[in-house]
């Protein structure tokens, strides 16, 4: 499992986690596509906004390794702001290829493109 050095461990001053520390023996936590209903509380939808920059500061428009990522925080992403590029895609591997469709994530989270720093302490 690939660390992704540099990329914040979570949303500071929060619980909400952004990596992992180690590789589950077990295998990883498989990636859904959760539902993100309109009614979600401001500090969720903040902590997903802060990840989106987060993921856009870090890698941008290229594809990434899904590593030592959160699949919990990946989820509320996942198959809309965040895609699988594998083909077939296994949820469960560490090695699976995805990429910020950034033209999605600006349309869902702009604040995420604004340059405050939200995922540096500025939430």
């Amino acid at each position: 499992m690939i660390k992704h050095r540099g990329f914040p461990g979570r949303m500071p001053g929060t619980d909400f986690q952004f990596t992992i520390r180690r590789e589950n023996k077990k295998g990883a936590t498989p990636l859904i596509a959760r539902e993100r209903y309109a009614d979600r509380r401001p500090a969720d939808r903040r902590a997903d906004a802060a990840f989106v920059e987060a993921l856009w500061l870090y890698f941008g428009d290229q594809p990434f390794e899904r590593g030592n990522l959160d699949a919990g925080r990946l989820s509320w992403l996942f198959g809309r702001e965040v895609v699988a590029l594998d083909d077939p895609f296994d949820p469960e591997d560490y090695e699976a290829l995805l990429q910020l469709d950034v033209v999605r994530a600006r349309a869902s989270f702009p604040e995420a493109f604004d340059g405050t720093g939200h995922w540096e302490g500025s939430a």
